[in-house]
């Protein structure tokens, strides 16, 4: 591994973890609903499923699932139906629009079930599974590697991954006066829950 090699690798990682997906929707869920708390636990749950996935695939374990139809499949319809049920949860938000109940019990959720949304966001979507083995092979040498040099790669892109989540969450942090606006709120919520049935949409028609 050289650095002009890590360098490149580093432009097509800030690219691919700029366009946003279901992590990054249920990361900005948690961060409208949760506040600066909810958003960080869930972008924590996310960097957790990262380091799973890319670790997975440093090992071998990757390719395994990845060519285990069964396998893969149950894992791809595992992925539609948390979306689906993230999507819908936003969905009845909205609908409802009491958004001083449910700040009370957004305030009195356990830290665990934002990080759980998070970690099941990420590690239920094969396609962060085939991302990794699309891009690190392209920028690891099969002779000279080690597994650490895949295991750097991985866990870079978790990393910055993370970074950028966090940013997102100071973000809205940084705005959620105007966000707590019932109006906002009910919008916000339409977006991110249409959003992610979308996600989850592609995700079964990908089969």
């Amino acid at each position: 591994m050289t650095w002009s090699v890590y360098g490149s690798y580093l432009v097509v990682v800030i690219l691919v973890v700029l366009a946003p997906g279901p992590d990054t929707v249920v990361t900005l869920k948690n961060s409208f609903a949760g506040g600066f708390r909810g958003g960080l636990l869930a972008s924590t749950g996310v960097a957790a499923g990262h380091l799973v996935q890319g670790t997975a695939v440093a090992f071998g374990l990757g390719t395994l699932i990845v060519g285990s139809q069964p396998v893969f499949t149950t894992l791809r319809w595992l992925g539609v139906l948390y979306l689906s049920y993230l999507g819908i949860q936003a969905i009845r938000s909205a609908w409802r629009g009491d958004y001083d109940r449910l700040d009370e019990a957004g305030a009195g959720a356990s830290g665990f079930r934002r990080l759980r949304e998070g970690f099941l966001s990420n590690v239920t979507n094969p396609k962060v599974l085939a991302l990794y083995l699309s891009i690190l092979p392209q920028f690891i040498d099969p002779v000279t590697s080690t597994t650490g040099d895949t295991l750097l790669l991985a866990y870079t892109m978790a990393v910055l991954g993370t970074l950028w989540l966090v940013l997102l969450v100071v973000f809205v942090h940084r705005v959620r006066a105007w966000m707590r606006r019932r109006r906002v709120r009910r919008g916000l919520d339409v977006a991110t829950g249409t959003t992610l049935l979308g996600f989850g949409v592609a995700l079964a028609a990908d089969g």
